[in-house]
């Protein structure tokens, strides 16, 4: 069993229909092995893969059969929003974070609190996933660079397989257009058989045809080599605002999941309108841009 985490660049709608555009990322080469001294290489070499990253969790959490909910930035900032209410309705605490040289060199500030640009929480909720008696949930605002997916996925599944992980769901989102708004707009991805059996029986219709890039390209593609029972559950939003609405059909389907979450539509969307508006804050009041350098005095309140 596995692990599985998400970031949405490309995507093609059901009818064919484009929904984003942007690069396309499944990994890259090997770097070229070398023989003896008088070996030549026909090949232009090949950079090595990037150092991975360190993933840094409380040694007292506990990780073993969890069901990973991996929320990487996406259109309308879905996956920010739903990550804000489940931390919140769940009740999950912060317990790790994620270092690389290539990551934003920023931090992010809660209540006086300064937070990695990625970061894990963790609790103790019930899941419907066999052996599943607890959460982990990763978040990140900050967009992860196509160089830095392969890194991250190889960090991610190794983490996971040492944690013991016991299943996992990304969360992306998607642009629509106005006029594509009334259509069905949630689908799903299953790396096995068995997600795919889940998403089934969530009521989540597959994804039929689809370019996927970024984390949700990486990971998907790693979970089905690897046979890892991950799902990639996305929704149509507005591109140019945070898209509460959106990411309530998310938590909707995540309820089936994770039976904690109220489904009563309106505190769930007052909720999710609420994180909305705490992420535009946190955005709106950036003290500095991030630094392109090793210039660290970037902030965000």
């Amino acid at each position: 069993m596995g692990f599985f985490g998400i970031y949405f660049l490309n995507a093609a709608h059901p009818k064919g229909i484009n929904w984003a555009t942007g690069p396309f990322l499944f990994g890259q080469g090997d770097p070229i092995s070398r023989g003896g001294a008088h070996t030549h290489n026909l090949h232009p070499a090949r950079p090595a893969m990037t150092e991975l990253p360190i993933i840094r969790i409380s040694a007292s959490t506990e990780t073993q059969d969890a069901l990973v909910v991996s929320c990487f930035p996406s259109t309308g900032m879905v996956s920010s929003i739903v990550a804000h209410f489940l931390i919140e309705q769940l009740e999950l605490e912060f317990v790790g974070g994620i270092r690389h040289s290539e990551l934003p060199a920023l931090c992010l500030v809660k209540d006086g609190e300064p937070m990695p640009p990625i970061r894990f929480y963790a609790g103790d909720p019930i899941c419907n996933i066999e052996h599943c008696d607890r959460v982990v949930l990763i978040v990140s605002e900050m967009q992860i660079e196509n160089t830095l997916c392969l890194p991250l996925t190889e960090a991610l599944l190794e983490w996971s397989k040492r944690a013991r992980i016991g299943g996992g769901v990304l969360i992306d989102a998607f642009s629509i257009e106005e006029e594509e708004e009334g259509e069905e707009q949630l689908v799903g991805v299953g790396a096995t058989a068995f997600s795919r059996e889940m998403l089934g029986e969530m009521e989540v219709p597959l994804l039929p045809q689809a370019i996927l890039g970024g984390m949700t390209g990486v990971l998907l593609g790693e979970g089905r080599r690897r046979g890892l029972d991950m799902m990639a559950i996305l929704v149509g939003a507005e591109p140019k605002m945070p898209d509460a609405r959106a990411a309530a059909k998310i938590i909707g389907a995540l309820d089936k999941l994770l039976p904690n979450i109220d489904l009563d539509p309106a505190p769930l969307l007052e909720a999710a309108e609420r994180h909305e508006s705490e992420l535009k804050g946190m955005m709106s009041s950036q003290l500095t841009k991030a630094p392109r350098s090793s210039d660290t005095s970037g902030m965000f309140a």
